[in-house]
């Protein structure tokens, strides 16, 4: 059973993860003007545009976790799976990608990420309480 403190940690690792992400995005250089969807890369104008997307899928973790909501914990499994599947498709077609083999090992981490958040089982907040 995953109790009120693990999701809040989770919560905070979400949060962490949109303060990095603004950080990177609005004052790394090299970093802003490339994002990843699906395993493609997009970059210029239409990274900049779709990189707050990033940052609101994380922030809605953030708010989910945090508040202990029902929904979070199956929607962030499909969002880790996408995850895994990204990396696959990155590691093959960007010349920046390491191949299949890298693909597969990241695969195989997000996935299990995946894996432990659909078959994670929140406690109900009135028997935390």
């Amino acid at each position: 059973m995953i109790g009120p403190r693990q999701a809040r940690v989770v919560g905070l690792g979400c949060a962490a993860t949109v303060i990095f992400l603004i950080t990177r995005d609005l004052f790394v250089p090299h970093v802003r003007d490339t994002e990843v969807w699906f395993g493609f890369e997009f970059s210029g104008r239409s990274a900049q545009l779709s990189a707050p997307l990033h940052w609101a899928i994380f922030a809605v973790g953030a708010w989910g976790f945090w508040n202990l909501r029902p929904w979070i914990w199956p929607w962030a499994s499909v969002y880790a799976a996408y995850v895994a599947s990204s990396h696959v498709v990155w590691n093959l077609v960007s010349p920046a990608g390491g191949g299949w083999r890298d693909g597969l090992w990241q695969f195989a981490l997000f996935g299990a990420v995946a894996l432990l958040l659909l078959r994670a089982r929140p406690e109900s907040a009135e028997a935390a309480a």
